[in-house]
């Protein structure tokens, strides 16, 4: 049985698709609540090192999002600057994780007044860590999901699913309920 020449490409051209367009990008599994959070060590906006050891004994809030200056990223980040001195106030720190570059950070940060670091995972790892890299073939971004990570370092919530208009105000009140219940 012979096979045309236009018949090979055409099954060469759908198997590249499948296997290199059409794949989203995913790692195994996120990490679970109560278990340690994964490392890191990236980057912010002014070029700092930022590392989660570094927050040991304080709340993190570590939110990643999919790009810089995008409606709901900027939406999402401008409700974090607006809500920052709240959850500063329960001994928090925010945490703005993409995938974009430094210098794009400081770009957005810049022009919304972002007050909290923004860290950039341009080489995928803790995105991977975290379980929040998606995408198809070359495109990947992080899917808009939240970690708060306690003081012991452990991930105490997990928001698969994020409305950007009303997350920071869910944050302020999940951090007090986690508060209050570890004074008691």
């Amino acid at each position: 049985m012979s096979v045309s020449y236009p018949t090979i490409i055409v099954i060469g051209l759908l198997l590249f698709l499948t296997v290199f367009i059409m794949r989203p990008v995913m790692a195994a599994e996120s990490p679970k609540v109560g278990s340690f959070a994964p490392e890191f060590d990236l980057l912010d906006q002014n070029n700092k090192q930022q590392r989660l050891k570094d927050y040991s004994g304080k709340w993190v809030v570590l939110y990643f999002y999919p790009k810089d200056d995008t409606p709901g990223c900027t939406k999402e980040a401008c409700n974090f600057r607006d809500d920052y001195f709240r959850i500063r106030g329960l001994g928090a720190v925010v945490m703005g994780v993409s995938l974009d570059d430094v210098s794009s950070h400081q770009e957005f940060a810049e022009k919304y007044h972002l007050p909290f670091s923004l860290l950039s995972d341009s080489k995928k790892v803790v995105a991977e860590a975290y379980n929040v890299l998606r995408g198809f073939g070359p495109v990947s971004y992080s899917s808009r999901q939240t970690f708060i990570i306690d003081p012991e370092g452990k991930i105490a919530k997990h928001y698969e699913t994020v409305n950007p208009r009303k997350h920071a105000t869910e944050i302020v009140n999940d951090l007090k309920g986690f508060i209050a219940a570890s004074v008691k």
